[in-house]
């Protein structure tokens, strides 16, 4: 079973590399292996084969495999762009190093980790184990109790993940994202202090821990920082604009020899901010790296032009962006379509019937995404699809090793590789008769400490209640100590945890013993069981919702952050509402770009057909209905890149907007356009649908801010709105 970083498995082939396959961009980004490179992937636009020819052609110069390696965001990149590799070459590429920026920090980190005070079997926590310490330290420090109004453990985890992820400390943090918290700073510093402190006396590291303590090593430590940047001498990135500041660093000091480093990413798709994702990582590497060569890749592979035209009008009006313009070979007549339902139900219902129209013309349910921006966007159309038979499936649902009753039998497999592992002691322990927190905390105190858990358990004094259980115990550890191979490992735990799963969970366990099964067979996979624990963190299976059981071809649902790199033919986008998408709160600055950065990404999913539609009328939070016009993302664009659709989905003549909740004008008989200078701040102005209202800010560029008594604040587009002043 592969680890947590590849090693390309390939075939025999002595081909040599075509460079003739590639357009001349591609082929550039190829050959020009000396020095900083940063590529600037349009999407669509052939970047993996770009990246894939370029490890060939490495190879194929004389670069040692070993020499090169490659930093992606998911083993699944890794994994098929070594292959393809493979694929061109001989196999020379099966030493061609490639995996997760976290799979390569725990690969280093597990044989240079010394430097830091780590022993090599150091355990990866998640989210919910990191949850579960923060809650057993706010016990011990006090921090709980009716009288406290602490944090949650979710929150505090956001807070000491965000401090890391955004290279903040935890004090300024709080100020700019958690005000209302500010009272417990001093709290929260010295809970990330005992944090810090559990984790490394019990041999564990969560995520961030894999790359802060990467980045340690190459720069405190003279000696690892020599030998680990001595391996690679080429080092490529892709989804540059995805990294954060640590992993920026990582690349910058990995590459402080040789500067043999080539990032690939786009700009225009930089939507992970919320994960700590800087945008100005891809904007300042030609300043980080002095000598960086910059290139376009621009022709799509993907889209129809019209779909092109469309989005790369969404992103011209972006305020900090490297300017490009995609295009295509692939034919399409049809141009994007947009349709405003009366509501959220009739919006839903418009995309139903179009997806029973595109399947009466043959295309296949699999070829088909709904796209939103957040989940709850999707419940009606969900009850829409139900209701009409359409098989879907829902992506962004909890991993399937996130499952209690998956992390109780992975807790027994964590222990036989690390057995100072207290979390996962604590765990198993609290499953027995009669034993609660305090006896768990003081049992697994004991354990952490000892060479042989088995032995240890077997001589424990135990009291009357609980003695029974913690002998079956004891016997399982002995039983495991003697065995190594994953899969016998694991038919000792269910021998064991069976009986447990149908006491726990009694009311639903044949379905979760449905889930140790798959687990049962992914453990069946593996010949060392440490690279089986890394991978249930570091990679783990999603659990997907849906409403049908068996293996039918089915449609996705999904949010516009779990789309990201995946294509359809047809592709609806739902909910594109002001005050709805971007969201209400967001006004301006860098959340503002982001967001139209989101709707560029959920648009260029598409290959054949787009589609974009909105409700003209949502409920408020205390229920009220309110009117709604459509995105101002939308309302920017030129006119003739859509066609909009009446409320029976036919065509209407006109290319552009008609209706005043969508505030464009026919080009015929347009009235005189405002100027920015009329426009000061207190200007009472007269709107078609909104009414009266005034000036709330004084324009910046072509957008105006008008709050309006019955509507609230608006901003309305100059070229576009017809307001007049009173």
């Amino acid at each position: 079973m592969e680890k947590n970083y590849i090693q390309a498995s390939c075939t025999s082939n002595e081909n040599s590399v075509n460079l003739n396959e590639l357009n001349p961009p591609q082929y550039e980004a190829v050959v020009s292996t000396e020095g900083p490179l940063l590529v600037i992937a349009g999407a669509g636009s052939g970047k993996t084969r770009t990246l894939v020819y370029r490890v060939a052609y490495l190879l194929e110069q004389g670069v040692q495999p070993d020499k090169i390696l490659l930093l992606t965001f998911t083993r699944k990149a890794s994994q098929e762009m070594l292959w393809r590799a493979g694929q061109l070459l001989n196999e020379s590429c099966r030493r061609v190093v490639g995996g997760t920026f976290h799979g390569i920090a725990n690969m280093l980190l597990r044989k240079y980790g010394h430097h830091l005070g780590f022993g090599s079997s150091f355990t990866i926590i998640d989210r919910a184990d990191a949850e579960g310490i923060i809650n057993l330290l706010k016990a011990s420090l006090g921090l709980t109790g009716k009288d406290k109004q602490f944090p949650t453990k979710r929150v505090l985890v956001n807070i000491l993940s965000g401090s890391i992820n955004k290279s903040i400390a935890i004090d300024d943090l709080i100020f700019e994202s958690y005000s209302h918290l500010s009272e417990h700073t001093k709290d929260i510093i010295n809970l990330q202090r005992h944090y810090k402190e559990f984790k490394f006396n019990n041999g564990l590291m969560d995520y961030d821990d894999l790359l802060v303590n990467w980045k340690r090593l190459l720069d405190e430590n003279p000696e690892a920082r020599t030998e680990i940047a001595a391996r690679y001498s080429h080092i490529m990135v892709d989804e540059y604009q995805d990294t954060n500041l640590i992993q920026a660093d990582i690349v910058r000091l990995m590459a402080h020899r040789h500067e043999n480093v080539m990032v690939v990413g786009d700009d225009s798709q930089s939507i992970y901010s919320f994960r700590g994702a800087d945008f100005y990582n891809i904007m300042r590497f030609p300043r980080v790296f002095k000598d960086a060569k910059i290139i376009k890749l621009e022709e799509n592979y993907r889209s129809t032009q019209p779909i092109l035209s469309l989005t790369n009008d969404i992103i011209r009006n972006a305020a900090e962006k490297y300017a490009k313009k995609l295009f295509t070979q692939i034919e399409g007549k049809q141009k994007p379509r947009l349709f405003g339902g009366r509501d959220e139900k009739e919006e839903a219902l418009f995309v139903s019937r179009t997806i029973a129209d595109l399947r009466g013309k043959g295309m296949g349910l699999d070829n088909i995404a709904v796209l939103f921006r957040s989940g709850f966007y999707s419940y009606k159309l969900e009850m829409e699809l139900n209701s009409s038979g359409v098989n879907f499936e829902k992506r962004g649902g909890l991993k399937l090793t996130e499952s209690a009753h998956m992390k109780d039998v992975i807790a027994f497999l964590r222990l036989r590789v690390n057995p100072i592992d207290r979390l996962s002691w604590n765990r198993i322990l609290l499953h027995l008769d009669k034993v609660g927190p305090v006896t768990a905390r003081k049992i697994s105190a004991v354990l952490s400490e000892a060479g042989s858990p088995g032995e240890v358990l077997a001589k424990y004094p135990c009291g009357k209640a609980w003695a029974q259980g913690v002998e079956g115990l004891s016997q399982l550890f002995l039983s495991m100590e003697r065995e190594s191979r994953p899969a016998v490992l694991y038919e000792l735990v269910w021998a064991y945890y069976q009986p447990l799963l149908e006491k726990i969970y009694r009311d639903d366990f044949p379905k979760r013993q449905k889930d140790l099964d798959q687990l049962k067979s992914i453990v069946a996979g593996y010949d060392n069981l440490q690279d089986f624990v890394d991978d249930t963190t570091l990679d783990p299976p999603e659990s997907a919702k849906g409403n049908s059981s068996d293996e039918s071809e089915r449609m996705i649902l999904s949010t516009i952050h779990s789309s990201k790199g995946l294509e359809w033919d047809a592709v609806f986008v739902m909910g594109l509402a002001d005050g709805r998408f971007p969201h209400g709160s967001v006004r301006d600055g860098e959340q503002w770009e982001e967001e139209r950065r989101l709707l560029y990404v959920a648009a260029t999913r598409a290959r054949k057909y787009l589609y974009l539609t909105y409700p003209r009328e949502l409920m408020t939070p205390d229920r009220q209905f309110k009117k709604t016009g459509i995105s101002p993302f939308l309302s920017e664009l030129r006119t003739g890149l859509f066609e909009r659709l009446d409320r029976d989905g036919v065509r209407e003549n006109s290319g552009s907007y008609s209706t005043p909740d969508t505030m464009i004008l026919h080009e015929k008989g347009k009235k005189r356009k405002l100027s920015v200078e009329e426009l000061n701040k207190g200007v009472r102005v007269k709107h078609p649908f909104f009414g009266e209202g005034v000036v709330h800010e004084k324009p910046k560029g072509r957008s105006v801010d008008v709050s309006f008594q019955r509507h609230g604040i608006k901003t309305l587009h100059l070229d576009y709105a017809k307001l007049s002043i009173v």
